[in-house]
């Protein structure tokens, strides 16, 4: 290192001032800034009655599923993959779980991703092509638009479970010189209000106008529709249907099948950039897997007491609390506020139930809300008692 000058004085060096905020400085402040406006994220330790998990069937601690990978490992499948699918990555447990997924769900074939982010953001960075149009709900999961920032087709937002819309979307394009195929992108059943897609009308569309369909069933498979395989079930096998299946919300394990034609999987096998150079799933969980559609499949009484208490929950937030419940096992307590928000749910965790809060931009502004989970981790007489202190909480809340 040079001296320093002999006169005292700092170097030219010394005294210039950075021209930019160092980037750990400009991280602390956006920090900041969200904790100011009460949107700070920290992860939270499990605590309290679970209304809160996408474990819907209560499948995540089933004896059947830890059997199923002790069974694996006693057979030697290994735990890690070691690789892409592409490079030594691809297991025998991979293609066993695909071939019963697509069998279980009516497709003519599956792909197993690691994740149903990846998966979902997979199919529509990868699929539409220069020159295609994708219409999308406004209410479409975060992994959908993750893709569609890093698609080739031009994108076109729908309101929400609005049938005009998407043909409104439609039309425009094609009367503006759009010549592509037009996609369309939804949720079946949304993730944070609960309420399900009008696929029967979508598919309609789609056929009028030459459209691929991408359903997100991720909130549905295992729990709605013929036997747990989605409420897209009725139109799988049709050459315009792409469906999403997480297998870890009411399957209890990990992971995602992409369901569709032969030619889609292909397609995804060699352009899909989260496929190709992503370490491929355990195969032991693919193992898991297969042994949750078994018990979806074996089990129809889980759907069944499933069903059951949604209708128990949804009668007494009528009855107690004045809402107007959702027609499924998600149900949002909308409050306005974040402060609100976070303030009712601190009330519902201090009396022993594991109830989040969810705000923007999870959700749109004004719109913050409690996300209550129905499922069979937790007994009729706990679910009554919450629902309970829920009514008695929220008018407090709702003066703020």
């Amino acid at each position: 290192m040079a001296p320093p000058p002999e006169d005292g004085s700092q170097s030219a060096a010394a005294n210039t001032a950075p021209t930019t905020v160092p980037r750990a400085t400009s991280h602390a402040r956006a920090l900041e800034a969200l904790a100011r406006r009460g949107r700070l994220r920290t992860l939270q330790p499990r605590a309290g009655h679970d209304f809160t998990s996408n474990d819907f069937l209560g499948l995540a601690k089933a004896p059947e599923l830890a059997q199923a990978a002790r069974e694996a490992l006693d057979r030697g499948v290994p735990l890690g993959a070691g690789g892409s699918r592409l490079l030594r990555g691809n297991h025998d447990e991979h293609e066993a779980l695909e071939a019963e997924a697509a069998r279980f769900f009516g497709a003519e074939t599956a792909l197993y991703f690691g994740g149903g982010f990846q998966a979902n953001a997979a199919i529509l960075a990868t699929l539409p092509a220069r020159g295609d149009l994708v219409v999308y709900d406004a209410l479409v999961h975060a992994s959908a638009h993750e893709g569609l920032t890093l698609t080739r087709a031009a994108t076109a937002e729908a309101r929400h479970n609005d049938p005009q819309s998407f043909v409104d979307a439609l039309t425009a394009w094609r009367k503006a010189g759009g010549t592509g195929r037009p996609w369309i992108a939804v949720e079946s059943v949304y993730s944070m209000d609960g309420d399900t897609a009008p696929l029967a009308d979508l598919m309609d569309i789609a056929a009028r106008h030459d459209a691929y369909v991408v359903v997100d069933e991720a909130h549905a498979t295992g729990v709605l529709g013929p036997g747990g395989r989605g409420l897209a079930a009725p139109y799988e096998g049709r050459e315009n249907l792409i469906c999403l299946h997480t297998c870890g919300k009411g399957l209890g394990a990990s992971g995602a099948l992409v369901t569709g034609p032969a030619v889609i999987r292909d397609y995804l096998i060699n352009r899909a950039r989260a496929f190709i150079y992503a370490t491929a799933p355990s195969p032991v969980m693919a193992a898991v897997v297969r042994r949750a559609l078994a018990l979806v499949e074996a089990e129809p009484w889980r759907r069944a007491a499933l069903a059951a208490r949604v209708a128990r929950v949804r009668d007494q937030l009528s009855a107690t609390c004045g809402l107007t419940p959702s027609p499924t096992h998600i149900q949002p307590v909308v409050v306005g506020t974040d402060s609100r928000a976070v303030s009712l749910a601190e009330r519902m965790q201090a009396s022993g139930y594991d109830i989040r809060a969810i705000r923007p931009p999870t959700v749109p502004e004004g719109t913050a809300r409690l996300r209550i989970v129905v499922t069979l981790n937790v007994d009729d007489a706990t679910t009554d008692a919450m629902l309970s202190d829920l009514a008695q909480a929220l008018p407090a809340v709702r003066a703020r």
